[in-house]
């Protein structure tokens, strides 16, 4: 009897637990996650373009002989700045000097003979009054005057013209730069050949003035393009060709100094390339760049107008394209499709699918999905001079009006 007791004790404790579980509380719902939100504003930034050159002499002249002859000697240091009118090498002038000496010695031989001429047919002159000479005699002695004083004149032209081969045998710089390398030594017979082109004498060296520099890049005709139809619209203000500087990147990435100024822009475009060609002057008084190398460019062209700057974190993209997720008025988070194609210091350019005012996510995307209520709190905007110091350190990003990497 008092073992069914007990067991009917324990099946009713059991129906009061199971019944005081069942009318417990529902556990509550998780807090909305916590986001950080930028509000997008319109803002004018600068338009950049990442691009590749290739840095050539500002000047570059060939040296050559122009007369025939043995090099006698080098008259520079290789490798060292000369200026214009130095010379640089000696040509045996013996035989043009020579032959200057023989010139010479015949110019006055005719002058001597012109003198007598002249005497002769002034004193002809005086007899023709009187009836001494005939008519003849005196337009003969004119005559014999004029073709001497003609000759006269061809023999200052020979001598003037072997001067001119003398002083070649002295070699000069054409112009202020630095000397490379010698092309032919001491003792070598030089020449100064010609062809239906006309002279081709032989290369002794050359000299390249390399401050300033010239960066020779190329932008495709199809960015050209979009960038003239963006500045019609207004989007996009164009800077002019002395107005629009680029910025030379070193080889280990560090921004060069001196920034450079475009001075020439082609009319046409390049068939194989389907670009235009472009150059801009760099100084260089350090000689710190040297001409051949490949350089990598940040060019400013101008810049956009009406666009929103967002940072690389708020902006993602899938399958469908990039997006932002944006705080809506009720707090949920709402999917809008954005154009982000170019890239300013350390933020996304975004010129379609924002409007002023949205609150952009910008930490906090990875927890939250479209339609979820989300808890705002305000990030952190960089300022200008952020920006401005973001830019001079970090690379934009490529983008299909990134220009062409030639």
């Amino acid at each position: 009897m008092k073992s069914l007791l007990l067991r009917t004790s324990l099946t009713s404790i059991g129906v009061i637990a199971l019944f005081g579980c069942a009318k417990s509380d529902p556990p509550a719902a998780p807090p909305p996650p916590q986001v950080g939100v930028l509000d997008a504003q319109p803002q004018n930034v600068p338009l950049t373009r990442s691009l590749v050159g290739r840095l050539s002499a500002y000047y570059s002249a060939n040296v050559t002989a122009r007369v025939s002859g043995v090099l006698l000697r080098r008259l520079y240091t290789e490798g060292s700045e000369v200026k214009a009118g130095q010379v640089l090498f000696e040509i045996d002038p013996t035989w043009y000097q020579t032959v200057l000496n023989n010139d010479l010695a015949t110019l006055a031989q005719d002058q001597a003979t012109y003198t007598n001429d002249h005497v002769t047919a002034e004193r002809y002159h005086k007899l023709l009054p009187v009836g001494s000479v005939s008519q003849q005699t005196v337009d003969d002695a004119d005559a014999v005057e004029r073709s001497a004083a003609a000759k006269v004149q061809a023999d200052k032209a020979a001598v003037d013209g072997v001067r001119v081969n003398l002083s070649y045998t002295k070699v000069s710089s054409p112009i202020t730069g630095i000397a490379g390398q010698q092309q032919v030594t001491a003792g070598a017979v030089v020449g100064n050949g010609t062809t239906d082109a006309g002279s081709i004498g032989t290369l002794l060296t050359t000299v390249e003035q390399i401050d300033p520099l010239y960066v020779n890049f190329t932008i495709s005709a199809a960015d050209l393009i979009a960038l003239r139809k963006a500045q019609r619209t207004g989007k996009v203000a164009l800077a002019s060709q002395d107005k629009t500087t680029v910025q030379v990147l070193l080889p280990d990435g560090s921004p060069y100094d001196q920034p450079g100024t475009l001075d020439f822009s082609d009319v046409a475009v390049n068939a194989t390339t389907g670009a235009v060609n472009l150059r801009a002057r760099v100084p260089n008084p350090q000689h710190q760049l040297l001409p051949g190398m490949y350089v990598s460019l940040d060019v400013d062209l101008g810049q956009r107008n009406g666009v929103f700057a967002i940072p690389q974190q708020a902006i993602a993209r899938d399958t469908a394209g990039s997006y932002a997720l944006v705080v809506g008025q009720d707090g949920k988070v709402i999917r809008k499709d954005v154009d982000a194609n170019d890239s300013y210091a350390q933020d996304w350019i975004v010129t379609k699918g924002l409007s002023p005012g949205d609150r952009v996510i910008v930490w906090g995307m990875p927890a939250v999905h479209e339609g979820l209520l989300v808890k705002v709190t305000p990030a952190a905007v960089p300022n200008e001079a952020t920006r401005l110091s973001q830019a001079g350190t970090a690379r934009p990003s490529s983008s299909p009006l990134a220009g062409n990497r030639s």
